[in-house]
């Protein structure tokens, strides 16, 4: 009954929230003792290793996470249970009330120290050979019973069936998101695709560069200039994101960002966000200049400026490679203006059409 759920109900669902919050209610309501129940997806992203859906009692609705790439280098994923299944296709099962100190992952005395009793984890195979992982945690006294285990591991397949689907587009989203930045992202999920699809609208602009990119070239390793790179998008593109705005291109060393204007009086609140956003960026210079000194190695500095005007928003391109962008008058005049940081020793250049709507 379940499986057929899987496949037919649940698959059609479409979201994973959904199908793991059917799943788990039913398994209930067979007698399964659920005390934690968790989905782990991979996913093909150059930042994101994984994402998935986790259960538990205490909180009934199942809640997403993402597992950064950065994490696969820490201990909370080497050694643990989603990397044996993940890497092995084997399946793992730990009585948590006999935990070996050396031997058992540091998630498996977490669980147990919260009165969970049995872990089971299980690999789930997608179409494309790619092995996914489900876990279940109980915190019975006995544990899960043998019917029990047989029960979730026969439930591997359905379930593969039915997330799949789900898995692929939001991989999908996710790299568009990574590639294009939210704002395209969703024009081109939402059917943008042709070459000449596109729209007009009021922006701020951010054009960034590093300064003295080329003497750098010449003088750095290849790994310490890309080291530098990413950490200078990153804190960039962190400002930006967390003002709402969108960074569509890295242009070598550059950075362009949009800040759309959806509505007449949100001109001044972009404005500042735009401006906050390339503040922090700043800010969060300094703080990584300090690291680098401290490790011995030469600061980094970049150049902004902000601009606000009417551009072009789409596809361009030929008809069979295509790129999203913003192109006009507006963008190539915030160009003009960045240039002039070096010239004129500022970090930071507004035109007077953004500085007319900004407070300070």
């Amino acid at each position: 009954e379940i499986a057929r759920w899987l496949i037919g109900e649940g698959r059609r669902k479409g979201e994973s929230i959904a199908i793991v919050e059917g799943l788990v209610q039913r398994l209930i309501a067979a007698g399964l003792p659920l005390w934690r129940l968790r989905v782990n997806q991979r996913m093909a992203n150059p930042l994101l290793a994984a994402w998935g859906m986790i259960w538990r009692r205490d909180t009934q609705r199942p809640e997403e996470y993402l597992i950064s790439r950065r994490m696969l280098e820490t201990s909370t994923w080497i050694g643990s249970p989603f990397q044996h299944v993940m890497e092995t296709g084997q399946s793992l099962r730990r009585r948590l009330t006999a935990l070996d100190a050396a031997r058992d992952h540091t998630i498996l005395h977490e669980l147990a120290a919260e009165g969970a009793s049995d872990f089971l984890a299980l690999p789930i195979e997608y179409g494309d050979g790619s092995i996914q992982a489900m876990s279940a945690v109980t915190d019975h006294p006995s544990g899960f019973s043998e019917e029990q285990v047989a029960l979730l591991d026969a439930l591997r397949d359905p379930l593969g069936a039915a997330m799949e689907p789900a898995a692929m587009r939001r991989t999908t989203a996710s790299l568009l998101r990574t590639y294009l930045g939210q704002g395209p992202s969703r024009a081109v999920t939402a059917g943008a695709i042709r070459r000449g699809d596109i729209s007009r609208l009021d922006a701020v602009l951010v054009m960034s560069d590093l300064r003295g990119f080329t003497d750098k070239s010449n003088r750095w390793t290849e790994e310490a200039l890309l080291e530098a790179l990413g950490d200078y998008f990153e804190l960039f593109v962190n400002g930006v994101t967390k003002q709402r705005g969108d960074v569509l291109k890295f242009l070598g060393d550059g950075i362009l960002a949009v800040f759309p204007i959806d509505e007449d009086n949100d001109t001044a609140r972009r404005c500042q966000e735009a401006l906050r956003a390339v503040i922090d960026a700043r800010e969060a210079l300094g703080t990584l200049n300090r690291a680098r000194a401290e490790a011995g190695k030469e600061a980094i500095d970049f150049g902004a400026a902000l601009h606000l005007g009417s551009v072009t928003y789409g596809n361009v391109g030929s008809p069979d490679r295509l790129d999203f962008t913003v192109i006009g008058d507006a963008v190539n005049l915030t160009s003009r203006v960045e240039g002039l940081c070096k010239a004129l020793a500022e970090p930071i250049l507004l035109t007077s059409a953004v500085a007319q709507h900004l407070n300070t």
